[in-house]
């Protein structure tokens, strides 16, 4: 029988829908590195939970108030500039990095992906200027969230923004975890906006810019590029292959792909002995961004048992999810999503207004079908 691939606006909201249901699933057990806990806490997650008050490997209270990374928790970036009275929260050992958020609520990330998809809806071409306005706003102004956690990324940001540089120059300097898959998690909205222009390095171009404005990071630059082009050949190839196309994207980025794709159907590895055993789960675009390429590949027709398998490997599933969810809904359109996935997000109802507003307004051009 022959597969009828879905129309581009389907798949178009399929990315989407997928970034915000693929954070969310995550959420309860986002950085949980002991599996058994991970089972013991939750069992197998196949639907959307409130997290536990109790982190069984939550670092937080090592995280650095005032920057990025590790340290001292005497600064108030944390507190003061953002995460506004829950700086509280960091001190605790033990303590969830989302304690207090609900089953279908978004992470920190995904809702400055949310600040970015407006700004795009909005009149006109669209404005970095007005994108940095929306995110300090977002992140500055009190009770705008429910999420207690900000990556190291936003914490250098917004201490420089405090100590008066100009936000187009805050991003801060590369560190060891600058270079995290949490800088992948906005630029599909970035990438989709610019298919129109059918140009790969237009395409290129506008996911850099864009990431720039937060991170500056040669290594995530060169993962930033090859999301690009995979979801540039999603949309622009007639027949799109995704499994082809996850291992083209791993062998350029100079990954053992045969290791990863080719071993695994020959000695059916888990998903756990990949991720976990072959592959870090940690946050580290170099780990993160091939466990996402390999279930990609391993699940290109299966949008459901691939996000499973994400949320319970562990680690740094949110953002790995988000990627993870974009790609295969890009792939197989959203009608490939759980319907209690949609429906049950938090803000599905706010989300379902900006997404076909965008879809509305990037659905030019021939673009979409």
């Amino acid at each position: 029988m022959t597969y009828k691939l879905p129309s581009k606006a389907d798949r178009m909201r399929g990315l989407l829908w997928g970034l915000f249901v693929g954070d969310s699933l995550s959420m309860p057990v986002h950085w949980y590195y002991d599996i058994s806990a991970l089972a013991k806490d939750f069992g197998q997650i196949r639907d959307y939970h409130a997290p536990k008050s109790h982190h069984p490997n939550s670092i937080m209270s090592l995280a650095n108030t005032a920057k990025a990374g590790r340290g001292s928790q005497d600064g108030d970036i944390v507190g003061d500039v953002i995460l506004k009275g829950k700086k509280h929260h960091w001190g605790p050992a033990n303590r969830h990095y989302h304690q207090g958020m609900h089953a279908g609520d978004n992470t920190l990330n995904l809702l400055c992906a949310r600040v970015l998809m407006r700004t795009l809806n909005g009149k006109g071409a669209y404005n970095q200027t007005d994108f940095l306005n929306g995110y300090i706003r977002f992140m500055t102004t009190p009770d705008q969230h429910n999420d207690i956690y900000a990556e190291s990324y936003h914490r250098d940001f917004f201490a420089n923004y405090a100590n008066g540089v100009a936000p187009e120059n805050c991003a801060g300097n590369e560190g060891h975890d600058t270079a995290s898959i949490g800088g992948l998690v906005s630029l599909p909205l970035v990438i989709l906006a610019s298919l129109a222009e059918n140009n790969l390095q237009a395409t290129n171009e506008a996911a850099l810019s864009q990431q720039r404005l937060t991170h500056r990071s040669s290594v995530l630059e060169r993962h930033t590029l090859e999301l690009s082009k995979l979801l540039f050949n999603l949309f622009q190839e007639t027949n799109p292959d995704l499994e082809q196309l996850a291992y083209a994207a791993a062998q350029n980025l100079g990954f053992p792909a045969d290791q990863v794709f080719e071993n695994v159907r020959l000695h059916q590895r888990s998903d756990l002995e990949v991720i976990g055993g072959l592959l870090s789960p940690a946050c580290y675009v170099d780990q993160a961004f091939p466990s996402v390429l390999y279930l990609a590949a391993r699940y290109h027709d299966d949008f459901e048992s691939a996000l499973v398998a994400n949320t319970n490997a562990g680690g740094d599933n949110c953002h790995r999810g988000a990627v993870l969810g974009a790609i295969l809904g890009a792939t197989l359109g959203v009608s490939a999503i759980p319907e209690r996935w949609v429906n049950g997000l938090t803000a599905h109802d706010e989300i379902n207004d900006e997404i076909e507003q965008f879809v509305a307004k990037y659905a030019s051009d021939g673009l979409i079908a």
